[in-house]
């Protein structure tokens, strides 16, 4: 795949990259490695100091790194802008809460005094480089999710881009420069994914973390694993949707639509599959498909486009052949379903009832503005049709009887439980899923601490 932004309103090449060569590599491998021998020395109150000024850096570039994440992915403008915002303020999370997060815990003096020794205490300290495969969807905050907390460890970062957001890439690479970090700080290597393997298998990266498909996380976590290096995997999603009678209908079906089409449906944690309770199916569905409808579907950079361009045209066509092959199949299309004429890769908000387990919809991730509708006769039936899924990111359910909240708690498959809102992902809390979606957990102090070494120091009496 070639280093280039095509914008996916239109098809044209805009911007073409040569990747980065060997000894190009080489030479960042080496300045991260040396950079790290210092800058895990530094005090809290300067990593923190640093961040805090990319924060207000990219405050300052906001509307430009939005137009440019919108021609290079197609999000609408107001989205992208959004974003940005978003990645600010974690930044400025991690950097008035990593001191407290990765503080130094001493054990009780019962359990040291039980050990033979006089005291002891757990240190989290940094790893090293480590190496970030990064996708296009969330072009800037898939990254920051990753920097800030690495960052403040005392980790140093190697941000492995997706190829269709080189300028996105090369912007956060300056975003830090420009903030005051040293050059070997954070470095964005210009490479195709041919050249994952090799850098991960050098010595001098210490863990790498991955959001992306499940093949590549397989392929990344292969290597770690021969390589015995720890990793965090963010993959796949299909997270269900569970509307109970109990729910405020309207509100669900309204927030339903936000929660599919996020992004242009472009979010592993996008609601995928909405799965509603018999007795107010028909209700839901009727104020969903026509929420669906009624959406903007234009030119991402005009501020009241509601849904963009998918990012690629590859990702239109598999979109597409999950939606024929189901009508095929016998599901219903209740609106959309139609690729439209004219240049770029658009394709129409569309719901799909009917799905059976033996369609290919039912089983894969629908990347883009499709939904799954279900009905369940009652929420043991809705809690199977959930599950029924490879994938465990996140869910999210709509009811106002606790026991019914608690039940989904207690039994849904998935990393996330989100009751009467729709899934989003915040500094504060902890982000991943189970089965195919990956494991490890980004965000809050797991986030943080997942790339230390957590150190036990020990005195004898």
């Amino acid at each position: 795949m070639p280093i280039a932004t095509v914008n996916p309103a239109n098809g044209e090449t805009l911007k073409t990259y040569e990747a980065m060569g060997e000894e190009e590599i080489e030479r960042r491998l080496q300045l991260a490695e040396a950079t790290f021998r210092t800058y895990r020395t530094t005090s809290f109150e300067e990593r923190a100091r640093l961040l805090n000024r990319a924060a207000e850096v990219l405050d300052e570039a906001q509307q430009d790194i939005a137009r440019v994440m919108t021609t290079e992915m197609g999000k609408p403008v107001k989205q992208a802008r959004a974003e940005a915002a978003k990645c600010a303020k974690a930044m400025r999370w991690y950097a008035g809460h990593a001191e407290a997060l990765l503080a130094d815990e001493e054990p009780s003096e019962a359990d040291v005094e039980d050990s033979g020794g006089a005291r002891a205490r757990v240190l989290y300290r940094p790893l090293g480089p480590v190496l970030a495969v990064m996708p296009w969807n969330f072009p800037l905050w898939q990254v920051i999710r990753f920097a800030a907390p690495a960052l403040m460890a005392g980790n140093v970062g190697l941000l492995k881009h997706a190829s269709n957001v080189p300028q996105t890439a090369l912007f956060l690479e300056d975003l830090f420069h420009q903030a005051g970090y040293t050059p070997g700080c954070f470095q964005t290597l210009l490479v195709g994914s041919g050249a994952i393997d090799d850098i991960l298998r050098d010595e001098r990266v210490k863990a790498a973390t991955l959001t992306g498909s499940e093949p590549a996380g397989r392929a990344v976590a292969s290597t770690a694993g021969d390589m015995v290096k720890k990793t965090v995997l963010e993959l796949g999603g299909s997270d269900p949707y569970l509307v109970m009678p109990s729910a405020d209908i309207d509100r669900a079906a309204e927030v339903a639509v936000t929660a599919r089409v996020q992004n242009n449906g472009q979010s592993c944690i996008a609601a995928k599959r909405f799965i509603v309770h018999t007795d107010v199916y028909d209700r839901f569905a009727e104020r969903f498909v026509a929420g669906m409808k009624a959406l903007k579907v234009g030119d991402p950079l005009e501020e009241d486009t509601e849904v963009g361009p998918l990012a690629s045209e590859q990702g239109r066509n598999d979109l597409e052949e999950l939606v024929d092959d189901a009508r095929r199949s016998g599901a219903s299309v209740l609106c959309g379903g139609e690729r439209p004429d004219g240049p770029g890769w658009y394709y129409p908000p569309t719901v799909v009832a009917d799905v059976t387990r033996e369609m290919r919809i039912h089983r894969e991730e629908t990347f883009g503005p499709v939904a799954t509708l279900y009905r369940a006769a009652d929420l043991d039936e809705a809690v199977l049709i959930a599950n029924d899924s490879p994938f465990g990111l996140s869910s999210n359910v709509w009811s106002r009887d606790e026991a019914e909240v608690d039940r989904c708690v207690r039994d849904l498959e998935a990393g996330g439980v989100f009751v009467n809102g729709m899934t989003a992902s915040h500094p504060a809390f902890p982000f991943g899923g189970v089965k195919r979606s990956g494991y490890g957990r980004e965000l809050s102090g797991h986030g943080i601490r997942e790339f230390c070494n957590i150190t036990t120091v020990w005195h004898g009496a």
